[in-house]
């Protein structure tokens, strides 16, 4: 019970450091594009405001693949907690099959509520300034 329990712990470590890394991303998501934006001030053209379109989408496919890694070893942990105590061997690989379900996918994890609801938002807003600066002819 005790090796199952060590295993266990490494996994919910790894899980832990997923959603930390997630948790980043939308800091420096919302630190960069508003660092862009001040940044600009009255020198503001639309191009440099399309600048901000890139880390919001390269954050959001990062943010994205951290997701789809911590569903991974949740699916793992899963999987260890079911087994007996003897068949414990410390794997930490999550391409077996009870680790593979559609909810893992990185497609399924770039449209998770969780990614949509923080990463979209910024996006049309980002969006809805550029094309406010281009018809004011900024």
């Amino acid at each position: 019970m005790e090796k199952k329990m060590k295993h266990l712990e490494m996994i919910q470590g790894i899980i832990n450091r997923m959603a930390g890394n997630s948790f980043a991303l939308k800091g420096w998501t919302v630190t960069l594009t508003a660092g862009i934006f001040a940044i600009q001030g009255k020198e503001a053209r639309t191009f440099n405001y399309m600048i901000t379109l890139v880390p919001i989408i390269i954050f959001w496919g990062l943010d994205s693949f951290y997701l789809s890694r911590e569903r991974a070893y949740r699916s793992l942990y899963k999987h260890v907690s079911n087994l007996d105590g003897d068949n414990i061997d410390f794997s930490m690989d999550t391409s077996i099959a009870a680790c593979q379900n559609s909810n893992n996918k990185f497609e399924k994890c770039v449209t998770s509520p969780t990614e949509l609801f923080f990463y979209l938002p910024v996006l049309v807003l980002v969006v809805v300034i550029i094309m406010i600066t281009s018809f004011c002819g900024a």
